[in-house]
């Protein structure tokens, strides 16, 4: 019985990693795909413009 014991921990592991790549994998493209790159674009647009404020500042 100590092989069950063994093998269980790994196993479920590799379970809940297949489910979340399925997960992962599912959830790519599909209906909010324009608004998250929308906000992704939005976060990247603030970022670079923040150093450009602080070196106007200056």
């Amino acid at each position: 019985m100590d092989y069950v014991s063994a093998l269980v921990p790994p196993i479920v592991m590799a379970v809940f990693f297949g489910g979340l790549i399925r997960v992962i994998v599912k959830t790519q493209g599909g209906a909010n795909k324009a608004k998250e790159d929308a906000v992704v674009d939005a976060a990247l647009a603030h970022a670079e413009a923040a150093p450009r404020a602080r070196d106007a500042e200056a």
